[in-house]
């Protein structure tokens, strides 16, 4: 038996340790550890609400506007703000463009060295791989030219002994199945999305004011003004520009993302065996399509277990806990049983061992990251437990997007239970959004032109408005998955706040039944065939997209001080 850790494990945000088994070639157990702690928490105790947002979308630089979202939703939800109609297609328009974006980040320059060899593409015929290309989609840059000119800028940087991204890779591992063609293929599409994602997100400087983290956000609704005749508001030039990255977002993901996702799975059909995990899926469900409390929402909440696509049970919030039995935190009540989060207590209590440590196994604490629950059993969320839940519900869109997926790759519905099945619902969700975005854009016209304009309600602006006591909770489905703010609002401050986050659910650890978290479960049997280079275990974290520091922030295990900063 060898015993495999990868720390940290790159092309994520932030700091991850994973810890295998390895028997037999395949992983027969496993161990996922944040190496970090959180303190958002604590940070916000005593503050504003209405300022809550400002300070969680700051919790990570590549989610973004995502916790921005969730808290401001939160806040509203305490107190009883309804934003008007403007104000949710700003918000659906700024999700979308934000999951879109980061979907495509995520194939290209965070998950595609795992299937790619880079190195093997030097060998590529440009002429072959501009048949491949023409053969599989009609985006322009396919000539032989322009393959030649990206397999000269590849041999340069080999030759310089300077690879840059491409560098401390295993190049050459027996893992790697694509022809030199297809490789090459890649690595120029790999930095066509450099530039392409560059430019899409300008969205958010149009309705947001930069990015990341948007400065238009506001309790009660947007800071972003419509008008017609004003130049610094939302008008027919942004309206129209707005288009123009919608139409280019579409024209990307149709014609060079999703061929490349069916190329690529092509020759790995395999891993639709992979990967499967736990087997339970959650999702809460995003951008509504009406105003009001309850709003229809395009993509559908609901929990699936056991894999079972027949039944889509009606998602509960009373349900979620979470444990502390093998995290560094303590409860207040003892850490064998879970907590909800409205309840919930962040008290930080570092066991462990000292870095650097050879490892977790028998560890009764290992990870910063809590484990949490949905009715006492793991949960797998993210862009493939939202396609499930939607495709399980009827959603018309979806079936045919994955009925189409499926069929070219010639697999059944069950192959989606696996780690290929993430990487697939993925590039379906991002094909589904960019046609979404245009109908959002086309509503916002409308309004506009009707001088229907009111972005922000006033009227529950005031703290003396609001009960002397509120709790509330503010979901969202962020690219990686189910994310929840929880505040407990007394006297007009923040008294208690817990972030629940995609990557908590998924990179959790153990709970005090000993059940495994969804990466962990994950990794089982999943084949190895190098113990020194394992890309396979990389494959299916990086699956997940995990984004640890969501989940949390740094602190010094010795208690030494970084770092000073002065509030202003």
């Amino acid at each position: 038996m060898t015993h495999i850790v990868v720390d940290p494990v790159t092309r994520i945000e932030g700091h991850l340790r994973i810890e295998a088994e390895v028997d037999g070639g395949r992983v027969t157990d496993a161990w996922s550890s944040a190496t970090m702690f959180r303190g958002i928490e604590l940070i916000l105790k005593g503050r504003d609400p209405r300022d809550a947002w400002a300070f969680t979308q700051r919790i990570c630089g590549v989610c973004t506007t995502v916790h921005a979202i969730a808290s401001i939703r939160a806040v509203e939800n305490a107190i009883g703000a309804q934003p008007p109609q403007n104000a949710r297609l700003l918000r659906n328009l700024i999700m979308a463009y934000q999951c879109v974006q980061d979907h495509v980040i995520h194939f290209y320059h965070l998950h595609a060295l795992d299937w790619v060899d880079v190195v093997s593409a030097l060998s590529a015929d440009p002429a072959k791989t501009s048949a491949l290309a023409e053969s599989i989609s009609d985006w322009p840059l396919s000539g032989t030219k322009y393959f030649a000119g990206v397999k000269g800028r590849l041999k340069t940087f080999v030759e310089r002994g300077q690879l840059g991204p491409f560098a401390n890779a295993y190049w050459g591992h027996p893992a790697y199945l694509l022809p030199p063609e297809a490789n090459l293929m890649a690595v120029a599409h790999y930095l066509e999305a450099l530039d392409w994602q560059r430019d899409v997100i300008r969205a958010h400087a149009i309705l947001g004011g930069k990015n990341p983290h948007l400065q238009s956000f506001l309790v009660g609704g947007m800071a972003t003004p419509i008008d017609l005749d004003r130049q610094a508001s939302i008008n027919d030039g942004s309206i129209e520009e707005l288009r123009q990255l919608a139409a280019k977002a579409k024209d990307f993901v149709s014609k060079v993302y999703i061929p490349d996702l069916l190329a690529v799975a092509s020759f790995y059909k395999a891993w639709a065996g992979v990967g499967g995990g736990v087997g339970n899926y959650l999702v809460y469900g995003d951008y509504p399509e009406d105003d009001g409390p309850n709003p229809p929402l395009f993509l559908p909440s609901g929990v699936l277990r056991n894999k079972d696509l027949s039944k889509v049970e009606k998602f509960d919030a009373a349900k979620i806990t979470e444990h502390v039995k093998h995290s560094w935190y303590d409860y207040s009540s003892g850490d064998d049983k879970g907590i909800h989060p409205s309840q919930g207590e962040t008290k930080p209590n570092y066991t462990g061992p000292t870095p650097p440590y050879e490892k977790l196994d028998g560890t009764a604490k290992y990870s910063w990251l809590k484990a949490p629950r949905y009715d006492g059993l793991p949960m797998e969320v993210g862009p493939l437990s939202r396609m499930l839940v939607a495709y399980a519900s009827g959603h018309t869109r979806v079936k045919e997007l994955v009925g189409d997926v499926l069929k070219k790759l010639g697999v059944g519905p069950e192959a989606l239970f696996s780690t290929l099945g993430r990487v697939a619902a993925r590039g379906i969700e991002t094909l589904l959004l960019t046609e979404k975005i245009e109908g959002w854009i086309d509503q916002l016209a409308v309004n506009m032109h009707r001088r229907q304009l009111k972005i922000h309600d006033n009227s529950k602006w005031e703290p003396s408005t609001w009960p002397k006591e509120a709790m509330g909770v503010g979901f969202h489905e962020a690219p990686r998955g189910a994310l929840g703010h929880w505040v407990h609002i007394v006297d007009g401050a923040i008294a208690n706040y817990q972030c629940v986050v995609p990557s908590t659910w998924n990179a959790g650890p153990r709970d005090a039944q000993g059940r495994r978290g969804p990466y962990e479960e994950a990794l089982l049997n999943t084949p190895v065939a190098d113990p020194t280079k394992p890309i396979e275990i990389l494959r299916t974290i990086h699956s997940f997209d995990p984004c640890i520091a969501c989940g949390v922030h740094v602190v010094d295990a010795r208690r030494n001080l970084l770092a000073k900063v002065r509030a202003v």
